[in-house]
């Protein structure tokens, strides 16, 4: 047997002091994964299969075609036309239409949270507990624009609930478990963790979902999304996918978002969102340059409805709200999430910016339900050829060629002078001036006036006029057609 020269033993005892180190004094190496047992024995009573029933639409059964899947849908071949062309012509039985997703009892005597999207057009909604029995659910109140539905069950004895937690104290990368019934397995445990927190996905106003990698899949909708302390800090709504399946890109509805739409179903079985009588849009980093602003946060008001709650308290197009109720406003979804929040009829402070002035102004919020079209229904008459833009009448055939909304009113971009301000700011043939808002300065006073004007002629007279007392600037809302949306553009009267 060899015998261990003094070096040798030296090394050898490096080598193990080296290992204990790294295993035992590392805090990454050392910390164990957490232990979800407990957390799904507790909490996987409260959640619940929801079973619905739908009769197909008359107008589908009549006309013999099949039913597009959605998106990322693992039906997908039915979308191809050579698939529709062979179910178009065959004659269709009206039968139902059987869905199913997931729920979560949030309270003793039955009441449950799921999507709206899950129970919506239902005939029948069925209940079925972790211990297998079955009810018979009654809807006390839905809210599409958030995809929240609340239902009720009747049963015999107290059952088991969750409650609700903060989730604006999540964080990224803190784990998170997803309880549910994906594909009709009952009581499925998934775990993982939160990937992004305000993920914008583009489903509407109130996009402010939690991002999270733990699988999510067709079944799951409407369940609950608990964080390590058993609390529910989301609803799991949707999944991005190409195939249909999990690939770790989930998303659920924060429980900030969620627990004022469930009070006020439960309370009203509808939704009482406040309303402030705005269109507004982010500040961008351009914008905010060009508005001489400090920096690019708030949001800025692009249209004001006429009669509206920010009407009647003064709030006018080029402003820029900061502040809400003593609280800042980060951007457009921060102002739009804070104001849905509010009480019907409670006076608000709104500090807003206004040429580089701080103004404060009391408003008193309205409701939203019942005024949503407002906007739309407002008109404009718009302007002619002035600051580089080449102007005229929005015609049909412009209309048509440009696929330009019919809600959009305005003047035609017909051409834009390369060399202009406007070419800059990505004006381009093909936009819609719809209004112009500028400032006029006479010694210390500045005013601000949007203009509403029946022909291009009186508009262009009006800017040099304008131009002339000494007016430096204005802000157009413009139909971009590249971006099928309405944004505001600043530009300057001294171009060169």
């Amino acid at each position: 047997m060899m015998k261990l020269t003094s070096m040798m033993k030296l090394t050898l005892k490096y080598i193990v002091l080296s290992f204990l180190s790294v295993t035992f004094l590392n805090p990454y190496v050392n910390s164990s994964l957490p232990d979800f047992t407990s957390l799904a024995e507790e909490y996987s009573s409260s959640v619940v299969n929801v079973s619905v029933v739908r009769k197909q639409k008359e107008k589908e059964s009549q006309s013999g075609q099949m039913r597009q899947s959605p998106p990322a849908s693992p039906f997908d071949f039915f979308n191809d036309e050579r698939f529709r062309d062979f179910f178009r012509n065959q004659p269709q039985k009206r039968k139902p239409q059987r869905t199913a997703g997931s729920g979560f009892i949030i309270s003793d005597d039955g009441y449950i949270v799921t999507n709206n999207h899950v129970v919506e057009e239902a005939e029948t909604i069925k209940i079925t507990l972790s211990n297998d029995e079955v009810y018979n659910a009654e809807v006390i109140g839905l809210d599409p624009r958030m995809d929240l539905a609340l239902l009720k069950i009747n049963p015999e004895i107290d059952l088991p609930y969750v409650s609700f937690g903060d989730s604006e104290n999540s964080k990224v990368g803190e784990w998170v478990v997803a309880i549910g019934n994906p594909f009709g397995l009952g009581g499925t445990v998934t775990a993982g963790i939160i990937s992004a927190l305000g993920r914008n996905i583009g489903s509407g106003p109130y996009d402010h979902f939690i991002q999270t990698d733990a699988p999510i899949n067709k079944g799951n909708s409407g369940g609950p999304l608990f964080n390590m302390n058993g609390e529910v800090i989301g609803v799991n709504t949707m999944i991005y996918s190409q195939t249909g399946g999990s690939v770790g890109i989930g998303f659920s509805i924060p429980s900030d978002l969620v627990k004022p739409v469930i009070d006020q179903l439960k309370k009203y079985g509808e939704t009482r969102r406040g309303w402030l009588g705005v269109m507004i849009q982010n500040v961008t980093e351009e914008l905010a340059k060009d508005m001489d602003l400090d920096e690019a946060r708030g949001a800025l008001v692009q249209q004001v409805v006429k009669d509206g709650p920010a009407d009647k308290a003064g709030i006018e197009e080029g402003d820029v709200i900061v502040g809400y109720n003593k609280e800042e406003i980060k951007d457009m979804r921060d102002l739009t999430t804070k104001v849905a929040n509010t009480d019907i009829g409670k006076k608000i402070k709104i500090k807003l910016i206004r040429f580089g002035k701080e103004v404060e102004l009391k408003v008193k919020i309205g409701r939203l339900e019942g005024n949503e079209n407002k906007i739309n229904e407002e008109t404009f008459k718009n302007i002619d050829k002035v600051l580089g833009l080449g102007l005229g009448d929005l015609t049909e055939n412009f209309r048509r060629e440009n696929q330009i909304p019919p809600t959009i009113k305005g003047v035609a971009v017909i051409t834009v002078d390369e060399e202009s301000e406007a070419f800059s700011k990505k004006i381009t043939n093909g936009s819609v001036i719809i209004s112009l808002t500028h400032q006029r300065v006479s010694g210390n006073v500045t005013l601000q006036s949007t203009v509403k004007a029946q022909n291009s002629e009186q508009v262009y007279n009006l800017l040099k006029e304008r131009q002339k007392e000494g007016d430096d600037r204005i802000l157009l809302r413009v139909w971009r057609p590249e971006l099928r949306l309405v944004s505001l553009v600043a530009l300057s009267f001294n171009q060169k």
